[in-house]
């Protein structure tokens, strides 16, 4: 009888041993001390009385111990539901009550007094993660199991990016993971590879295909913190690395960086997803340091990639079909439909976007992507549906304005959302980077742009400049916060 997905995982993370396993902060931990930390966190458990089975709650940060959380419970077939981090105590500890789990692990620093007064609330134990070891949180030493807790049965349940909103959580079953693995690798991945790159937030989709990936096939793994120009660059150059994903956000940054080509020179590509990536910016990052630079779409719900580019698509097609994600996954169907029929609508038109994975079921998925395929099978995203702003009656594209906006040499970067008018309901609002060194562009310089380019009901009711958009750890900006920018200029 074939293997599952679990066992196979944890025969293959036992597999480590003696060798390197992550990089953090510039030590090597060996695969023996990372499922060392993992076997640790469960002794732990063990003792304050959470079954082995028992779904426990992570509040999750990009550091070793927490990374090895996460692999010693998918190992060990014990769900795991994902708290995020960057959010005040209060919000942590709403979110401990709420899932009402029997366990919950978190950083030291994350175990402040709210957080520990929710936990007693809901009788959870507390076990803290450091660099020091670990250690159950006094007063949360033993779990109530006198009465139910609410029933996890997926292995992972982690964090979409949380651009429009907090954060929510999905589902990840087991065997799922399996498409996870394909849709990084392609099938080509060996453990005599250079080392996987991850920055991305662990809690979320990105960071969970790089990790569990890596571990699945028996990678070494450098881990950082959050991305930085200096520690990627580290990390490249050190470990001669030849691929590695990087947000829109992180290619601008690399770019902005102005590094020499040779620091480079490792990258056979990048793969750039999580977002639009401005063309221009990926014109020049090609051309400054000769690096293809292939997008890929996936989805949170879709455990990874639906579409992508390999070198092979991109020697043939990369001049010619710029703006597309590339081919769907040999894995993945995908089709475009009507958003108000669900009829699938003519090849080269718009409309959103489903796919159906096999290993999640036999369902169609919709997203609320806008999209189209051509003639020859690339997969071209335009927009969100649930972000267009109805202004009147008249819908508007954010992104659409929003490339108008960086048209501009002074501007760097924009961001463009929908806030509330008493009378038309909802109209475009922008707050734009802009360009260091340049002459900041005034407001009514920067609307007259966007009239001569877009019909007059695209044009922001205000435009305001900031030193930097606000963006999650995931290097998404904000939507939120951008339309705060304009709350508060309103009261």
């Amino acid at each position: 009888m074939p293997e599952s997905f679990t066992e196979t995982f944890a025969a293959r993370l036992a597999g480590y041993g003696e060798r390197p396993c992550i990089e953090f902060n510039g030590r090597w931990y060996t695969g023996d001390e990372v499922t060392g930390c993992a076997d640790a966190i469960a002794a732990r458990l063990r003792d304050a009385g959470v079954a082995d089975d028992a779904p426990v709650g992570l509040v999750v940060r990009n550091r070793l111990p927490h990374a090895a959380a996460v692999v010693g419970f998918l190992a060990a077939a014990r769900p795991v539901a994902m708290i995020y981090s960057f959010q005040s105590p209060e919000s942590i500890a709403r979110d401990v009550e709420q899932l009402d789990l029997a366990a919950v692990v978190a950083d030291r620093e994350d175990w402040t007094a709210p957080v520990v007064d929710a936990a007693k609330r809901v009788g959870s134990t507390g076990i803290a993660i450091s660099p020091e070891g670990v250690e159950t949180v006094a007063g949360l030493d033993v779990t109530d199991n006198t009465r139910p807790r609410p029933s996890l049965t997926a292995a992972l349940y982690i964090l979409t990016s949380g651009t429009t909103g907090p954060p929510k959580r999905q589902a990840i079953n087991a065997a799922v993971l399996e498409h996870t693995v394909f849709s990084v690798t392609g099938g080509q991945a060996s453990p005599d590879d250079p080392p996987e790159l991850m920055y991305w937030p662990l809690g979320g989709i990105g960071g969970v295909c790089q990790l569990v990936t890596g571990a699945y096939v028996g990678k070494q793994m450098v881990l950082l913190e959050k991305f930085s120009v200096d520690g990627w660059l580290r990390a490249v150059k050190t470990y001669g690395i030849k691929r590695c994903g990087v947000q829109p956000a992180a290619v601008r940054m690399l770019l902005d960086a102005d590094l020499p080509p040779e620091d480079l020179s490792s990258l056979d590509f990048v793969i750039s997803a999580a977002g639009p990536l401005d063309p221009d910016v990926r014109d020049a990052f090609e051309q400054k340091y000769g690096i293809p630079v292939l997008l890929a779409y996936g989805a949170t719900e879709f455990a990874g990639s639906v579409c992508t580019w390999t070198p092979e698509l991109y020697r043939e097609f990369g001049a010619t079909k710029r703006a597309s994600s590339g081919r769907v996954l040999p894995d993945t169907e995908v089709r475009i439909v009507d958003p108000d029929t669900g009829e699938q609508v003519p090849t080269g038109e718009q409309g959103l976007l489903e796919a159906k994975i096999a290993l999640l079921g036999p369902d169609w998925i919709r997203t609320m992507d806008l999209a189209s395929i051509d003639a020859d099978g690339f997969i071209t995203i335009h927009g969100r549906a649930d972000g267009a702003i109805n202004r009147g009656g008249f819908k508007i594209l954010p992104e659409t304005v929003r490339r108008v906006l960086v048209s501009h040499p002074a501007v760097h970067d924009a961001c463009v959302v929908g806030v509330r008018d008493d009378r038309l309901g909802e109209v475009p609002f922008a707050a734009f980077e802009p360009e260091p060194g340049m002459a900041v562009p005034s407001e009514s310089e920067l609307q007259e742009l966007v009239r001569r380019s877009l019909p007059r009901h695209h044009v922001p009711v205000a435009i305001t400049v900031v030193d930097e958009l606000p963006r999650n750890p995931a290097l998404k900006v904000s939507l939120r916060d951008v339309a705060a920018l304009y709350d508060r200029a309103n009261r």
